[in-house]
Protein backbone atom coordinates (compact mmCIF):
# COMPACT_ATOMS: atom_id res chain seq x y z
CA UNK A 1 0.00 0.00 0.00
CA UNK A 2 3.10 2.66 0.56
CA UNK A 3 3.74 2.35 -2.96
CA UNK A 4 0.28 3.11 -4.11
CA UNK A 5 0.41 6.15 -1.79
CA UNK A 6 3.45 6.96 -2.95
CA UNK A 7 2.35 6.74 -6.40
CA UNK A 8 -1.13 8.58 -5.51
CA UNK A 9 0.93 11.35 -3.67
CA UNK A 10 3.16 11.69 -6.92
CA UNK A 11 0.03 12.06 -9.20
CA UNK A 12 -1.50 14.65 -7.33
CA UNK A 13 1.64 16.29 -6.85
CA UNK A 14 1.89 15.96 -10.67
CA UNK A 15 -1.86 17.38 -11.71
CA UNK A 16 -0.89 20.00 -9.53
CA UNK A 17 2.31 21.36 -11.08
CA UNK A 18 0.50 21.12 -14.72
CA UNK A 19 -2.29 23.13 -13.13
CA UNK A 20 0.24 25.74 -11.85
CA UNK A 21 2.24 25.29 -15.15
CA UNK A 22 -1.07 26.36 -17.10
CA UNK A 23 -1.97 28.97 -15.00
CA UNK A 24 1.34 30.56 -15.71
CA UNK A 25 1.12 29.94 -19.19
CA UNK A 26 -2.12 31.69 -19.13
CA UNK A 27 -0.74 34.42 -16.93
CA UNK A 28 2.13 34.99 -19.31
CA UNK A 29 -0.22 34.49 -22.11
CA UNK A 30 -2.62 37.31 -20.86
CA UNK A 31 0.65 39.82 -19.84
CA UNK A 32 1.97 39.21 -23.65
CA UNK A 33 -1.69 40.01 -24.71
CA UNK A 34 -1.77 43.01 -22.74
CA UNK A 35 2.06 44.43 -23.65
CA UNK A 36 1.23 43.69 -27.44
CA UNK A 37 -2.20 45.86 -27.14
CA UNK A 38 -0.35 48.51 -25.32
CA UNK A 39 2.50 48.34 -27.78
CA UNK A 40 0.55 49.07 -30.50
CA UNK A 41 -2.10 51.55 -28.92
CA UNK A 42 1.34 53.27 -28.42
CA UNK A 43 2.41 52.97 -31.67
CA UNK A 44 -0.99 54.53 -33.63
CA UNK A 45 -0.38 56.99 -30.87
CA UNK A 46 3.02 58.22 -31.69
CA UNK A 47 2.14 57.83 -35.70
CA UNK A 48 -0.31 60.58 -34.95
CA UNK A 49 1.56 62.42 -33.11
CA UNK A 50 4.63 62.54 -36.09
CA UNK A 51 1.78 63.72 -38.59
CA UNK A 52 0.67 66.47 -36.05
CA UNK A 53 4.39 67.18 -35.51
CA UNK A 54 4.77 67.99 -39.24
CA UNK A 55 2.04 69.55 -39.78
CA UNK A 56 3.33 72.32 -37.53
CA UNK A 57 6.26 72.17 -39.10
CA UNK A 58 4.94 73.01 -42.69
CA UNK A 59 3.50 75.54 -40.48
CA UNK A 60 6.16 76.90 -39.29
CA UNK A 61 8.41 76.89 -42.78
CA UNK A 62 10.40 73.92 -41.50
CA UNK A 63 11.16 71.40 -43.28
CA UNK A 64 10.32 67.49 -42.41
CA UNK A 65 13.53 65.41 -41.45
CA UNK A 66 14.98 63.21 -43.57
CA UNK A 67 14.46 59.56 -43.22
CA UNK A 68 17.51 57.76 -41.58
CA UNK A 69 17.18 54.83 -44.36
CA UNK A 70 16.50 57.08 -47.64
CA UNK A 71 19.42 59.50 -46.04
CA UNK A 72 22.55 60.35 -48.29
CA UNK A 73 25.84 58.75 -47.27
CA UNK A 74 24.22 56.89 -44.27
CA UNK A 75 26.19 53.93 -42.05
CA UNK A 76 26.54 51.03 -44.46
CA UNK A 77 25.74 47.65 -42.48
CA UNK A 78 29.21 46.58 -40.60
CA UNK A 79 30.84 44.19 -41.41
CA UNK A 80 33.54 42.03 -38.89
CA UNK A 81 37.00 42.35 -40.27
CA UNK A 82 39.13 39.35 -39.43
CA UNK A 83 40.80 39.49 -35.86
CA UNK A 84 43.34 37.52 -35.13
CA UNK A 85 43.87 36.67 -31.65
CA UNK A 86 42.27 35.98 -27.87
CA UNK A 87 38.32 37.00 -28.16
CA UNK A 88 37.67 37.35 -31.57
CA UNK A 89 36.85 35.52 -35.01
CA UNK A 90 39.74 33.17 -36.66
CA UNK A 91 41.71 35.30 -39.38
CA UNK A 92 43.15 34.20 -42.31
CA UNK A 93 45.25 30.55 -41.86
CA UNK A 94 48.70 30.70 -42.63
CA UNK A 95 49.66 26.95 -44.81
CA UNK A 96 52.55 25.12 -42.24
CA UNK A 97 56.07 24.47 -43.99
CA UNK A 98 55.78 20.99 -45.43
CA UNK A 99 52.12 20.41 -44.98
CA UNK A 100 50.53 22.13 -48.39
CA UNK A 101 46.90 21.29 -49.90
CA UNK A 102 47.07 18.79 -52.23
CA UNK A 103 50.75 18.00 -51.83
CA UNK A 104 50.41 14.34 -50.94
CA UNK A 105 52.70 14.83 -47.80
CA UNK A 106 52.38 12.17 -44.68
CA UNK A 107 49.42 12.72 -42.64
CA UNK A 108 47.56 15.19 -44.75
CA UNK A 109 44.70 13.55 -47.55
CA UNK A 110 44.53 15.27 -51.05
CA UNK A 111 42.35 17.73 -49.83
CA UNK A 112 44.65 19.46 -47.41
CA UNK A 113 42.77 17.60 -44.38
CA UNK A 114 44.42 15.49 -41.89
CA UNK A 115 44.81 11.57 -42.98
CA UNK A 116 44.50 9.23 -40.53
CA UNK A 117 47.93 8.04 -39.08
CA UNK A 118 49.26 11.21 -38.11
CA UNK A 119 50.70 12.19 -34.75
CA UNK A 120 50.74 9.64 -31.94
CA UNK A 121 46.86 9.39 -31.69
CA UNK A 122 46.07 9.69 -35.26
CA UNK A 123 44.67 13.56 -34.99
CA UNK A 124 45.72 16.82 -36.09
CA UNK A 125 46.92 18.12 -32.92
CA UNK A 126 49.55 15.62 -32.83
CA UNK A 127 50.85 16.72 -36.68
CA UNK A 128 54.12 17.83 -36.92
CA UNK A 129 55.29 21.52 -37.66
CA UNK A 130 53.21 22.39 -34.63
CA UNK A 131 55.25 23.87 -31.45
CA UNK A 132 54.72 21.79 -28.52
CA UNK A 133 52.93 18.92 -31.08
CA UNK A 134 49.24 20.72 -29.97
CA UNK A 135 47.34 22.26 -32.59
CA UNK A 136 44.43 23.67 -29.78
CA UNK A 137 45.27 24.72 -26.71
CA UNK A 138 43.56 23.67 -24.02
CA UNK A 139 41.24 26.36 -22.46
CA UNK A 140 39.34 25.80 -19.45
CA UNK A 141 36.13 27.67 -18.31
CA UNK A 142 34.85 28.45 -15.13
CA UNK A 143 32.59 30.03 -13.37
CA UNK A 144 34.59 33.79 -14.31
CA UNK A 145 34.85 32.65 -17.49
CA UNK A 146 31.02 32.37 -19.03
CA UNK A 147 30.62 35.74 -19.21
CA UNK A 148 30.24 37.10 -22.96
CA UNK A 149 33.03 39.21 -23.94
CA UNK A 150 32.85 43.12 -24.13
CA UNK A 151 33.51 44.24 -27.92
CA UNK A 152 37.13 44.13 -29.46
CA UNK A 153 36.91 45.06 -32.93
CA UNK A 154 34.53 47.05 -35.13
CA UNK A 155 30.74 45.57 -36.22
CA UNK A 156 30.58 43.42 -32.85
CA UNK A 157 28.21 44.28 -30.30
CA UNK A 158 28.75 45.14 -26.50
CA UNK A 159 27.69 43.15 -24.19
CA UNK A 160 24.42 43.38 -22.61
CA UNK A 161 24.10 43.88 -18.64
CA UNK A 162 20.81 42.75 -18.35
CA UNK A 163 17.55 42.04 -19.78
CA UNK A 164 14.99 44.94 -20.60
CA UNK A 165 11.65 44.85 -18.97
CA UNK A 166 8.89 45.30 -21.72
CA UNK A 167 6.39 47.09 -19.25
CA UNK A 168 9.04 49.47 -17.53
CA UNK A 169 10.22 50.37 -21.47
CA UNK A 170 6.12 51.11 -22.51
CA UNK A 171 6.20 53.38 -19.31
CA UNK A 172 8.93 54.93 -20.40
CA UNK A 173 8.01 55.54 -24.25
CA UNK A 174 4.17 56.77 -22.93
CA UNK A 175 5.81 59.23 -20.46
CA UNK A 176 7.83 60.52 -23.44
CA UNK A 177 4.95 60.70 -25.39
CA UNK A 178 3.27 62.72 -22.84
CA UNK A 179 5.67 65.29 -22.99
CA UNK A 180 5.88 65.18 -26.59
CA UNK A 181 2.25 66.07 -27.02
CA UNK A 182 2.62 68.59 -23.82
CA UNK A 183 4.91 70.78 -25.83
CA UNK A 184 3.08 70.03 -29.25
CA UNK A 185 -0.02 71.88 -27.61
CA UNK A 186 2.27 74.54 -26.22
CA UNK A 187 3.78 75.03 -30.06
CA UNK A 188 0.10 74.82 -31.23
CA UNK A 189 -0.42 77.68 -28.66
CA UNK A 190 2.01 79.60 -29.85
CA UNK A 191 0.89 79.17 -33.31
CA UNK A 192 -2.28 80.47 -32.86
CA UNK A 193 -1.03 84.07 -31.98
CA UNK A 194 1.05 86.77 -34.12
CA UNK A 195 4.43 87.67 -33.93
CA UNK A 196 3.45 91.24 -33.44
CA UNK A 197 2.11 91.99 -29.80
CA UNK A 198 1.06 88.08 -28.50
CA UNK A 199 -0.50 88.49 -25.88
CA UNK A 200 -2.94 91.43 -27.24
CA UNK A 201 -6.61 91.36 -28.21
CA UNK A 202 -6.99 92.14 -32.15
CA UNK A 203 -8.66 95.40 -31.82
CA UNK A 204 -6.25 96.64 -29.16
CA UNK A 205 -3.00 95.20 -31.34
CA UNK A 206 -4.70 97.34 -34.39
CA UNK A 207 -5.32 100.21 -32.11
CA UNK A 208 -1.66 100.43 -31.22
CA UNK A 209 -0.42 100.02 -34.43
CA UNK A 210 -2.57 102.83 -36.06
CA UNK A 211 -1.67 105.16 -33.29
CA UNK A 212 1.86 104.05 -33.81
CA UNK A 213 1.94 105.01 -37.15
CA UNK A 214 0.25 108.29 -36.61
CA UNK A 215 3.00 109.06 -34.12
CA UNK A 216 5.21 108.64 -37.25
CA UNK A 217 3.27 110.76 -39.41
CA UNK A 218 2.90 113.54 -36.78
CA UNK A 219 6.54 113.45 -36.55
CA UNK A 220 6.90 114.25 -39.89
CA UNK A 221 4.34 116.94 -39.63
CA UNK A 222 6.35 118.84 -36.93
CA UNK A 223 8.79 118.17 -39.47
CA UNK A 224 7.27 120.11 -42.30
CA UNK A 225 6.03 123.14 -40.24
CA UNK A 226 9.65 123.48 -39.44
CA UNK A 227 10.23 123.56 -43.16
CA UNK A 228 7.00 126.50 -43.55
CA UNK A 229 8.94 128.53 -41.03
CA UNK A 230 12.26 128.82 -42.49
CA UNK A 231 10.75 129.09 -46.04
CA UNK A 232 11.65 125.76 -47.61
CA UNK A 233 7.49 124.67 -47.39
CA UNK A 234 4.71 126.65 -48.19
CA UNK A 235 1.15 126.85 -46.76
CA UNK A 236 -0.44 125.06 -49.35
CA UNK A 237 1.84 121.82 -49.42
CA UNK A 238 1.53 121.88 -45.72
CA UNK A 239 -2.01 121.89 -45.51
CA UNK A 240 -2.39 119.02 -48.07
CA UNK A 241 0.47 116.74 -46.46
CA UNK A 242 -1.03 117.40 -42.84
CA UNK A 243 -4.80 116.73 -43.84
CA UNK A 244 -4.74 114.16 -46.82
CA UNK A 245 -0.72 113.00 -47.52
CA UNK A 246 0.71 112.10 -43.90
CA UNK A 247 -2.84 110.48 -42.94
CA UNK A 248 -2.97 108.67 -45.71
CA UNK A 249 0.50 107.38 -45.19
CA UNK A 250 -0.37 106.48 -41.63
CA UNK A 251 -3.21 104.75 -42.69
CA UNK A 252 -1.34 102.45 -44.99
CA UNK A 253 1.61 101.42 -43.07
CA UNK A 254 -0.69 100.27 -40.34
CA UNK A 255 -2.26 98.25 -42.53
CA UNK A 256 0.67 96.87 -44.15
CA UNK A 257 2.30 95.96 -40.69
CA UNK A 258 -1.17 94.36 -39.49
CA UNK A 259 -0.98 92.26 -42.66
CA UNK A 260 2.66 91.56 -42.02
CA UNK A 261 3.17 90.73 -38.52
CA UNK A 262 -0.12 90.20 -37.48
CA UNK A 263 -1.52 87.18 -38.61
CA UNK A 264 -0.87 84.24 -36.72
CA UNK A 265 0.53 81.06 -38.44
CA UNK A 266 -2.23 78.58 -38.20
CA UNK A 267 -4.83 80.79 -39.08
CA UNK A 268 -5.72 80.73 -42.72
CA UNK A 269 -6.80 83.63 -44.64
CA UNK A 270 -6.76 87.38 -43.37
CA UNK A 271 -6.32 88.77 -39.89
CA UNK A 272 -8.59 91.44 -38.95
CA UNK A 273 -7.17 94.68 -39.82
CA UNK A 274 -10.17 96.98 -37.99
CA UNK A 275 -10.00 99.47 -41.19
CA UNK A 276 -12.72 101.78 -39.80
CA UNK A 277 -10.63 102.37 -36.71
CA UNK A 278 -7.40 102.97 -38.35
CA UNK A 279 -9.24 104.98 -40.65
CA UNK A 280 -10.42 107.02 -37.74
CA UNK A 281 -7.22 107.13 -35.81
CA UNK A 282 -5.10 108.33 -38.51
CA UNK A 283 -6.79 110.99 -40.28
CA UNK A 284 -7.95 112.55 -36.91
CA UNK A 285 -5.17 112.05 -34.86
CA UNK A 286 -2.54 114.17 -37.37
CA UNK A 287 -4.89 116.97 -37.88
CA UNK A 288 -5.24 117.78 -34.39
CA UNK A 289 -1.78 117.62 -33.24
CA UNK A 290 -1.29 119.90 -35.79
CA UNK A 291 -3.78 122.11 -33.74
CA UNK A 292 -2.81 121.51 -30.54
CA UNK A 293 0.78 122.41 -31.88
CA UNK A 294 -1.09 125.47 -32.78
CA UNK A 295 -2.57 126.35 -29.50
CA UNK A 296 0.78 125.89 -27.27
CA UNK A 297 2.65 128.14 -29.69
CA UNK A 298 -0.18 130.70 -29.66
CA UNK A 299 -0.43 130.16 -25.95
CA UNK A 300 3.41 130.77 -24.91
CA UNK A 301 4.13 133.32 -27.20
Amino acid sequence: MSSYDDYVALARQLSERRRAGERDAAADTDRRRSLLAAADQLDHRLAAQAQHLDQLGRAFGVPPPPHPSAAPGGPAPSTVPPVSGPGGPPGPVAPVPGHGAGTGAPGWGAGGGPGPGSGPDGGAAAASGWPGGEAYPQVTVGPADRALPVAVGPGVPAQRTAALDPAGELEVARRLADDADRHAQQAERYAHQPVLLPGWTPLARALAVYTGCAAVGVLMMLGLVLGNGIGLVDGFTLGAWMCAGLPALSFFGGYLILGRWGKPVLVAGTPPRYVHVGFLVCFLLVPIAYCAYLVLIRTFR
